[in-house]
């Protein structure tokens, strides 16, 4: 059910006819599914708010009434930030920039453990999230060659 439908075989490819013409929960919830999937990706295609607009809220009006109470509270949800959900479907952006930054700062609180003061914290998390190229791998390496960095005195 996780699958795209593109990508199934054929053993899998019955099951689901079998599923949606069954009268199952979790037939309703897949169909619904595939709805909101549908609705994105025409707005994406079109790019046309108020078709946009209008396919939302039709899918959220079959989404209110399915009697599948996830599906119901997602509904109350997308209704309330109905204007940022349009938006967000007509940019056809995500949110993996935003999770790889939580990621990195994750990985930034783990490491500073022993820091005592949140100052601390915030300078880390600001160099590791700069992406600074100049700075040497290793702290323990010269930032420049010590061939280059070494001067000869003539006597």
């Amino acid at each position: 059910m996780r699958k795209n439908p593109d990508g199934w075989n054929g053993k899998q490819t019955l099951a689901m006819h079998w599923l949606q013409r069954s009268n199952l929960q979790s037939a309703r919830a897949w169909r619904l599914k595939q709805g909101l999937r549908e609705v994105y990706a025409a707005a994406n295609q079109t790019n046309d708010e108020d078709s946009a607009r209008t396919a939302l809220g039709r899918w959220l009006s079959w989404a209110r009434r399915c009697r599948l109470e996830p599906f119901k509270k997602l509904a109350k949800t997308l209704t309330e930030q109905f204007d940022g959900v349009v938006r967000g479907m007509l940019d056809g952006r995500s949110n993996a920039y935003v999770e790889a930054m939580d990621g990195l700062l994750q990985q930034t609180k783990v490491a500073a453990r022993g820091f005592r003061d949140v100052n601390n914290f915030i300078a880390i998390a600001y160099l590791r999230m700069s992406k600074l190229k100049h700075l040497p791998t290793s702290p323990f390496l010269p930032a420049i060659p010590y061939e280059l960095g070494r001067t000869t005195h003539v006597c």
